[in-house]
This record gives C-alpha cells, structure tokens and sequence, in this order.
C-alpha cells in the first residue's frame, strides 16, 4: 500500500477506533450518568443545534488567535535576534522571558482588563504571551546553532556581520523557527479560549468560545460543551495546517527532514 494512502488511512482507523471506545464507554454508564458523558451522535447534533453561536464564537476566537500569534511571530523574531548577538544578552534577559511565560494567564487576564479593556484586545495580548515564549526559544537556538565552519568561511571571505545573519544564521534557523511556530500554533487557540474565559466580553456579539463554554457550562449543556472542545480542536488542526504548509514551502526544496523516505 502507498505511503500517502497510508498517512490517511491510519489517522481515520484510529479516528474511528476513538469514537467506539467513546460511543462505548456512553452506553456503559447508568441513564441517570450519561449527561455527564455525551455520546459522539448527541455532541454532533449540538453542534448543529448552536451552528450559528458557535460559528460566531469560532471567528471571534480565531480573531484573537491569530492576532495575538502574529504579534508573537514578529516580536519574538526581533528578540531573538537579539539575544543571538551576544551570550551576555541572552544571560540578561532569559530569566524575565521564563518569569512572564511562567505567570498565568487568569493572573495576568485582569491586567490585561485594566490596561486595554475587556474583549479582543485583552484575549490577543493573553494569547501573544502563550504564544511568545516557545517561538523565541527555538528562534534564538536555530541563529546560535549555526555549523561552526560555515560561519568561519563567510569570515574568511570577509563577510559583514548583516551578510552572516541574513544569509546564513537566519536560513539555517529556519527549521527551528518553524518547530516554535508549530507549537505556538498549537497552543495559539487553546490560549485565546482560556483567555476568553477571563477577559473576554459578549458586547456586540464579541464572546469567543471560551465564552460560550462558560455558558454552555452555567446552563449545564454539557454536549453542547463538548462542542466547544471540540471546536476548538479543529481551530487549532487548521492553524496547524497552515503553519505546516509554510514549513514545507520554504524548507522541502533544500532541507534534509523532507526529503527522508520514511515521512
């Protein structure tokens, strides 16, 4: 069987399995117990049921998203060359990169609140700092990992310092760069919706699904809960997608991970 076919079929095979251990263990609970537990058909009929909520509660987080992940994308790119500049640098400051990756988002939601108001801002600058950490660690290692050679044959040819960065440390970080991108963009969403929970708003039809999880949860809509979850769970495969094709566009030419056979 082909390769291809293969990466398709196994990802559906264990899909399907998923679903009948779900489907599974929802029937094995007592009928008073199911609520907690809703089956696979009764959380696809939720979604039906709130298509145009959740529709909505899905852009405005995506919104916030891919704001708040852009945001990171562009500044942790600057840092990071930045702290690739010199050793003393990254001494300084990677403590106080660590401090604000390590605060938590509910603390960190009613400064937000404070500073720039409730709603889209507030869930993109919640999501910037979920998202910030990760892309400039794996940035700032890619420009100081550079082959030791090659950066001695661009000073023995007399390379400038902007001709060493921009034509070499910069492409050969590249696959790093895009391994913090993968996962920012995984955590992107979850961090929007978190963020949503805490400084969201509903004005104006402004509440992403972090809000509607709240209130799916206040009304004890617990399928229409799991909705959510799983909305949520597409918004960040899609994300993900992307960010993988940008991957492949810009290293599957010239780097070695995509050219093994076994991928």
């Amino acid at each position: 069987m082909k390769k291809p076919l293969l990466h398709v079929l196994l990802p559906a095979a264990a899909g399907v399995a998923f679903l009948a251990v779900w489907q599974g263990a929802h029937l094995s609970l007592s009928e008073d117990s199911r609520f907690l537990l809703p089956s696979p058909g009764g959380v696809w009929q939720a979604m039906l049921d709130h298509r145009e909520s959740l529709i909505r509660a899905t852009l405005n987080t995506a919104e916030g998203a891919l704001a708040g992940f852009g945001l990171a994308v562009v500044v942790s790119t600057v840092i990071s060359v930045l702290l690739s500049l010199s050793p003393w640098v990254r001494r300084a400051f990677y403590p106080y990169l660590m401090a604000l990756q390590m605060t938590p988002l509910p603390v960190l939601a009613p400064i937000c609140v404070i500073w720039v108001g409730a709603g889209l801002k507030s869930v993109a600058l919640l999501t910037f700092v979920i998202s910030f950490f990760p892309l400039v660690v794996n940035t700032t290692q890619g420009l100081i990992s550079t082959d030791r050679h090659l950066v001695e044959l661009f000073q023995l040819y007399g390379a400038r310092p902007w001709q060493n960065l921009v034509l070499l440390r910069i492409p050969a970080a590249l696959p790093y760069f895009f391994t913090g991108l993968r996962i920012a963009a995984t955590i992107a969403p979850i961090g929007a919706v978190v963020a949503d929970m805490n400084a969201g708003t509903s004005a104006g039809d402004g509440g992403g699904l972090g809000f509607r999880a709240v209130i799916f949860a206040s009304q004890a809509k617990y399928a229409a809960l799991f909705a959510t979850a799983v909305t949520t769970c597409v918004l960040g495969f899609l994300l993900n997608a992307l960010v993988l094709l940008i991957a492949w566009i810009s290293l599957h030419h010239w780097h070695d991970s995509y050219e093994r056979t076994d991928r």
